[in-house]
């Protein structure tokens, strides 16, 4: 996906355990297929993951989990990641990397959800409980600065879009995209966001949220980073409930739409051709962004 990607395998996992953690040496070791595009992860036993970076601007998530997640936890309705160990670079592998508890659960697929009004009904009450936890001392998170500056970046992809074979309504994407920019931006203080909220990053069992992962973009912000589900998975029936349970504003609802189209138009020509699931994501939010759904 990245040209600085590093090479990882099963074999290079199993020697990075042997090497640093044999009381986990005799445990199977096995690839999980993900969306993901910062971390290679790995199945390793029963209760525990392996997340290694696949460059080095995956590393600094290491030090967020070890100073935020425990921190987190206690304050929110869902499972999140448990760090367990902290491996260093060695065996040709450059980078720190880290064990986790294994959080059980299935990935959502947008299009593909039946009776989604309760895990909208659930997302709401992560977001908001997220947003209630105290800001004091919280970095800032990744994207959760004014729209504007995201402008350029979201206005080059719209022109790369156009030069491609993908079915896109290149004046519809940028339609949505003013409105959004036109909307009143965030004015109280920074509050708790994950500001990554796509379905790669969220487990469900019987139609409920049972966990969310990777918060290594999350921090403090504009509360509107965390309405993307509603374009990025929710069908338009349950995307009214998360937008009545959520409870933030006209203006807010307006800058999540354009986060979530900012998010995939410049998603989509970076990985329409190396990951499937989040270019797929990326058309779907597109779609639905565009649609005139409110």
């Amino acid at each position: 996906m990245h040209d600085d990607e590093v090479d990882i395998d099963a074999d290079l996992v199993e020697r990075l355990i042997r090497g640093q953690f044999p009381e986990w040496a005799d445990l199977p070791v096995r690839r999980l297929d993900s969306g993901g595009t910062v971390n290679a992860i790995y199945r390793l036993g029963g209760t525990l993951t392996v997340r290694l970076p696949l460059t080095a601007g995956g590393v600094k998530a290491l030090r967020w989990e070890r100073r935020w997640l425990d921190r987190l936890a206690p304050a929110l309705p869902v499972a999140i990641p448990s760090l367990v160990a902290e491996g260093r670079p060695a065996g040709g592998y450059p980078f720190a990397w880290s064990v986790h508890r294994w959080i059980p659960g299935e990935t959502p697929v947008e299009g593909r959800l039946t009776e989604a009004e309760p895990l909208a009904r659930d997302l709401a009450a992560f977001v908001t409980a997220l947003r209630r936890v105290g800001a004091a001392g919280a970095p800032t998170a990744h994207r959760g600065g004014p729209l504007a500056d995201l402008d350029a970046a979201t206005r080059d992809a719209i022109e790369d879009l156009r030069r491609t074979d993908e079915p896109f309504d290149a004046d519809a994407a940028l339609a949505t995209w003013e409105a959004a920019l036109a909307a009143p931006p965030w004015s109280d203080a920074p509050q708790w966001v994950h500001a990554d909220l796509m379905p790669s990053n969220l487990l469900v069992a019987r139609g409920r949220l049972t966990a969310v992962l990777d918060f290594s973009t999350g921090g403090v912000g504009d509360p509107a980073c965390d309405l993307i589900p509603a374009w990025n998975l929710l069908p338009a029936p349950a995307r009214r409930v998360f937008r009545d349970e959520v409870g933030l504003d006209d203006a807010a609802w307006t800058r999540g739409r354009g986060r979530a189209l900012s998010m995939a138009l410049i998603q989509l020509p970076y990985y329409r051709a190396t990951n499937h699931v989040i270019s797929a994501n990326a058309r779907h939010v597109i779609r639905e962004t565009c649609a005139g759904i409110p």
